[in-house]
């Protein structure tokens, strides 16, 4: 009987230690993630400060979609 209940101790044990395991494990590859979307949560703001700007914009729009005014050549290099 006394043997009975050290192996269920020692078995309850064991499943907890697995589960805190995994919850470390979790709790590390969600903090990891948040910082990953802290750090991408910055470079949106930054940008969306930027677009405010026309000159930025304009300049944006040139490069990336090649627009140009009337009279501009874009030369690409």
């Amino acid at each position: 009987m006394i043997l009975g209940l050290i192996v269920s101790l020692i078995s309850s044990v064991s499943q907890d230690w697995t589960e805190i395991l995994a919850n470390k494990k979790e709790i590390n590859e969600l903090t990891s993630n948040y910082k990953k979307l802290l750090s991408e949560e910055e470079k949106l703001k930054s940008e969306v400060v930027k677009l405010q700007d026309n000159d930025y914009v304009a300049r944006y729009a040139k490069e990336k979609y090649f627009y140009s005014s009337d009279g501009e050549t874009i030369i690409r290099y």
